[in-house]
């Protein structure tokens, strides 16, 4: 049994693989053209697996499916997916906000979803309730049952005891 021999490098390897050509063209693909899971992963640099799992959390993705279950995203699929991205991991806004945040919007809507937009939500889910709604008896409240009203308020008794004792 002969040892395998090191690959030399020849004049062909400097030559682009078949494959290779291939991802070059699909890079110049027409703004319109439909996208594979592949190109929209490599592009998004995430793995296929995360954008097949999106789909599962967000139901304003809908690849076409052809056949063997191939994926091809539409050009609105791909922005959606670079807004979902970007609110994902730039703005730092986990799946269920950025779901809360498209939820009823439509696919058209949750496409235009803009960065100001995603900034003013943020800030008006961060700011106090108005006092109009606060004026309402807490005891009235829908939702709460009395039971989980005292574990709250004990927990938010010892939460600003916890304060109190930082800021010493």
């Amino acid at each position: 049994m002969n040892a395998p021999q090191p690959l030399q490098p020849t004049p062909e390897d400097d030559a682009p693989s078949p494959a290779s050509v291939g991802r070059q063209s699909k890079a110049s693909k027409a703004p319109s053209a439909f996208r594979t899971i592949s190109e929209v992963a490599d592009g998004l640099g995430v793995q296929q697996h995360v954008l097949r799992f999106w789909e599962t959390k967000f139901t304003q993705i809908r690849p076409l499916k052809r056949g063997g279950g191939r994926r091809y995203y539409r050009p609105e699929d791909v922005v959606l997916l670079e807004k979902i991205h970007h609110l994902l991991y730039t703005e730092g806004y986990t799946i269920k906000g950025v779901q809360k945040l498209l939820k009823g919007q439509g696919r058209g809507q949750a496409i235009a979803v803009s960065k100001p937009a995603v900034e003013e939500t943020a800030v008006a889910a961060a700011a106090p309730a108005p006092k109009a709604k606060a004026a309402a008896p807490e005891r009235d409240r829908p939702g709460l049952t009395d039971r989980q009203r005292t574990i709250l308020e004990s927990m938010l008794g010892e939460l600003k005891e916890l304060r109190s004792m930082i800021k010493k």
